[in-house]
């Protein structure tokens, strides 16, 4: 069975689209679409219905792409495991890490994981971390830096460190003049949050919820910083992880930024890779490189 084959299916089980897919796969269409009859013919099965504008899988379609990126996965765990077998630290690492930690994190942690590792490559991958799973059972990742919990029984981590939460207002607001803020005072107050599948609006929502405090409807943030902009223009209060409030970040004009009175909510942040991975012992590793920089860091 053609290795390629397998590859084209499953990228044009994935975009819906024979031009989109070939273009991804850097070959040309009718290469593509070629390839795909011929694993049908090989198959004596047919697996795309071939409509003008419109690509769909048939059943056995559909069960076929989902073996084929197992397979996929499987092969990239050989090609790994053969890469890595002499020295883990001269190849490549694919590494996820989410939105509201990915431009805070790495500054600290890149350059000290250049110097232990000097020949090691690395490549980032900034996604949201339903799809950071995804990728890493897929075998399109080596790990993730994620924020717990997790929910698939297949990884192992390693936890890097607990990132406290901050309180950050208008500096004209009336719980400025605290020097730190009790659950207890958020009680009543409106908070501004991110947008559905970021991991921080689950915990901002979970400290809501202890606080008696709720979320502003009317809006929902994309990212940190529209968050971080929307406070400065008086729309209101909102949570953020210390990391996102210490240098290089510059401050922000007309921002209030309050700890919390101990014990703070916080986020635990993890190192996380599949059980299966030959790479287990060397991302255990690495892992202390990512988590002794941002030690000294995480006190506001």
């Amino acid at each position: 069975m053609n290795f390629r084959a397998l590859q084209y299916f499953v990228k044009l089980a994935e975009l819906r689209h024979f031009s989109r897919a070939a273009e991804a796969c850097f070959v040309s269409q009718p290469t593509l679409s070629t390839q795909i009859r011929k694993l049908e013919e090989e198959l004596g099965v047919s697996l795309v219905e071939r409509a003008p504008r419109k690509v769909m899988l048939t059943p056995i379609g559909k069960d076929i792409a989902h073996r084929a990126r197992h397979i996929l996965r499987d092969i990239e765990h050989l090609k790994t495991a053969a890469r890595r077998s002499k020295d883990p630290a001269t190849g490549t690492i694919r590494l996820g890490i989410f939105p509201t930690l990915a431009p805070y994190l790495l500054p600290h942690v890149i350059p000290v994981i250049r110097e232990q590792y000097p020949q090691l490559g690395m490549r980032l991958v900034e996604e949201k971390t339903e799809e950071i799973l995804k990728m890493l059972d897929q075998g399109r990742l080596d790990a993730g830096v994620l924020a717990l919990p997790v929910e698939d029984s297949g990884m192992e981590l390693e936890v890097l460190f607990e990132e406290p939460f901050v309180t950050a207002m208008p500096a004209g607001h009336p719980l400025s003049d605290k020097k730190s803020i009790a659950l207890t005072d958020l009680e009543g107050e409106e908070l501004l949050l991110l947008e559905d599948g970021h991991c921080l609006r689950q915990h901002a929502l979970a400290v809501c919820e202890l606080a008696g405090a709720h979320e502003r409807l009317d809006f929902h943030a994309t990212s940190m910083e529209t968050l971080r902009q929307m406070v400065a223009a008086n729309a209101g209060m909102t949570l953020m992880p210390v990391l996102s409030i210490k240098p290089p970040i510059p401050t922000t004009a007309n921002i209030a930024l309050r700890p919390f009175t101990a014990p703070a909510p916080s986020r635990t942040i993890a190192l996380v890779w599949r059980g299966s991975s030959p790479l287990g012992p060397f991302l255990r590793q690495l892992a202390e490189s990512l988590k002794v920089q941002p030690l000294s860091l995480l006190e506001f």
